[in-house]
C-alpha cells in the first residue's frame, strides 16, 4: 500500500520527533522562523506562514515537482545543516 504523504503528517512526524530531541526542536523552529513570510504580522491570518508560491519554487527546485512534499528526514538533515554548516 502507498503512503500518501501530507504536509499535516510531515508537521505530526516532526513535532513528535522535536519532542524526543531539544536540539532537534530548536534547530526546527529556527529553520520555521527563517521561513516565514516578510510582515507576516501584517495580513491575516497573522502567522509566521512562509509564502505559498516560495514554498512551491522550493519543492520544485528540491524534488522536481512543485506539489511535493519532503521527508521528515530530508526536513530533519537540512536542519542539522543549516547549524553546522551556517552557524544558525
Amino acid at each position: 500500500m502507498q503512503r500518501i504523504a501530507s504536509w499535516s503528517g510531515l508537521y505530526l512526524r516532526l513535532t513528535l520527533r522535536a519532542l524526543v530531541s531539544p536540539r532537534l526542536a530548536l534547530d526546527l523552529l529556527r529553520l520555521t522562523w527563517s521561513f516565514r513570510a516578510r510582515d507576516w504580522y501584517r495580513r491575516p491570518p497573522f502567522l509566521p506562514l512562509p509564502p505559498r508560491d516560495y514554498m512551491r519554487w522550493r519543492m520544485f527546485t528540491a524534488y522536481g515537482d512543485e506539489a511535493a512534499v519532503p521527508s521528515a528526514r530530508d526536513v530533519v538533515n537540512f536542519a542539522r545543516w543549516r547549524r553546522e554548516t551556517m552557524g544558525l
